[in-house]
């Protein structure tokens, strides 16, 4: 079954959680008209990045449910939406991401690494992200740094994931000329790693001196891109048409196969 999947790269107002959502829910909108299956908002959408302290996160993360429900009904029950989004819970704060479908909120997960200052705003995740099946096939949930554990995602793809939704907010750093950000490079590997497809939503210019790389891709189960980055890694949306069931086949060549040929009992514990 071929889903279309979009991505959206957008610079958000940070701390103004009524900007954030009016600025994400007309994104969604803007999907919605070209018959997306499955959006992929960013890291805290709900209320833009950086926060500047726990006081902020935490007056953002009690905005959080009806942040949910503007969502949801953006989403009309004709996409399914993963969005990044400050989540309060008692005296916690997390960097939480939802799958929102027609049935409403199906799925949260909280962030388990924490990057930089994001350890001086919000509780680490204690579960790891949820496996969901939807309509068009199993999709899995990680934030940002996540990525940068490969622990965690080939364990997501050993439990089946077809794809990896990826809310971020990646820092801009130098790189050479011509090269992707290193963020796109990552999700490349990753997807070929795995043999699974990435959908990254990302941030674009920048905020309270912090600039992002704007590295919204889809990556397709072979690690070639599928679409994206937007064009000077500027505010837009990237769109893909893709055949998720093609990550159930992890064949390489006539004689290898991506999981059958691993050797864990000689990998150690680490």
């Amino acid at each position: 079954m071929t889903v279309r999947i979009a991505c959206a790269q957008l610079n958000l107002p940070v701390g103004d959680v009524d900007g954030c959502i009016e600025k994400t829910c007309r994104s969604i909108a803007v999907a919605r008209d070209q018959d997306v299956d499955l959006v992929v908002l960013p890291e805290l959408a709900s209320c833009g990045y950086p926060l500047s302290s726990a006081g902020e996160a935490r007056e953002c993360a009690d905005q959080g449910s009806a942040c949910l429900e503007r969502w949801a009904q953006a989403a009309g029950g004709s996409v399914t939406l993963v969005a990044g989004f400050c989540e309060r819970s008692g005296d916690d704060v997390y960097n939480s991401c939802a799958l929102i479908d027609r049935s409403g909120v199906r799925a949260i997960y909280r962030k388990l690494h924490l990057w930089d200052r994001e350890k001086l705003l919000f509780t680490p995740g204690s579960a790891p992200p949820p496996l969901i099946d939807t309509s068009f096939g199993r999709l899995a949930m990680a934030i940002c740094y996540d990525l940068e554990f490969p622990e965690l995602t080939r364990k997501l793809a050993l439990q089946g994931a077809d794809i990896l939704a990826l809310p971020t907010a990646t820092p801009y750093k130098p790189r050479p000329a011509g090269t992707h950000p290193m963020a796109v490079t990552l999700a490349m590997a990753t997807a070929r790693l795995n043999g699974i497809f990435m959908a990254c939503g990302d941030h674009s210019g920048s905020e309270r001196e912090t600039a992002f790389d704007g590295g919204s891709v889809i990556v397709s189960n072979n690690g070639w891109l599928a679409a994206g980055p937007v064009e000077d890694y500027g505010e837009g949306l990237v769109v893909a048409d893709c055949d998720l069931g093609e990550a159930r086949d992890k064949k390489r060549g006539e004689r290898n196969d991506l999981f059958a040929d691993r050797r864990p009992q000689l990998y150690g514990d680490s």
